[in-house]
């Protein structure tokens, strides 16, 4: 009996792991305010060892980035990583751009629909996934001023209604 249970435990160790769920480390909550956005990718990025460290801390600011265009390659521009303390003279440039990695069919979709004229590729979510460093990307259309305000006007008319029901919930 002794020898079956060791068994049962050793068939469980040589299991591999699970897969482990993403870990949001940043996301760009402006985009979604000043862009309708309309599909999403999900890009590998070339970095550095010190930018990965950077992300781990969650030192990472894509409130102004883009995405650009160069040569048939799509490149990650104006997105702050902070610079890794321990990594003295290693250290990388904080706004350096950084290659995008994406399937050459999602790459040339992306710049065409770019060539269009309103178009651009916001960065909306940086994360985590099995270790690995991922963007998220939208295609995204610029909003007018005037689109913004019937966005919060809406927002705050479900505000309004929730408030309504939860005072009617409570009063009876």
């Amino acid at each position: 009996m002794a020898t079956k249970e060791s068994s049962k435990q050793n068939t469980a160790a040589a299991k591999p792991k699970e897969k482990r769920e993403k870990v949001v480390i940043s996301t760009n909550r402006k985009a979604h305010h000043d862009y309708s956005l309309e599909d999403s990718f999900e890009a590998g990025l070339v970095l550095m060892g010190s930018e990965i460290k950077s992300i781990r801390d969650h030192k990472v600011n894509l409130a102004d980035g883009f995405v650009q265009e160069t040569d048939g390659e799509l490149w990650l521009l104006n997105v702050h990583i902070s610079p890794y303390n321990q990594a003295n003279r290693y250290n990388h440039e904080p706004l350096r751009p950084r290659k995008l990695l994406l399937n050459k069919k999602e790459i040339a979709r992306l710049i065409t629909r770019v060539r269009e004229r309103g178009y651009s590729i916001i960065p909306t979510q940086l994360y985590l996934k099995n270790g690995r460093a991922k963007v998220e990307i939208a295609l995204a259309r610029g909003k007018k001023q005037y689109d913004k305000r019937d966005d919060i006007q809406e927002r705050e008319s479900k505000r309004q209604i929730e408030r309504v029901l939860k005072q009617g919930r409570y009063e009876d």
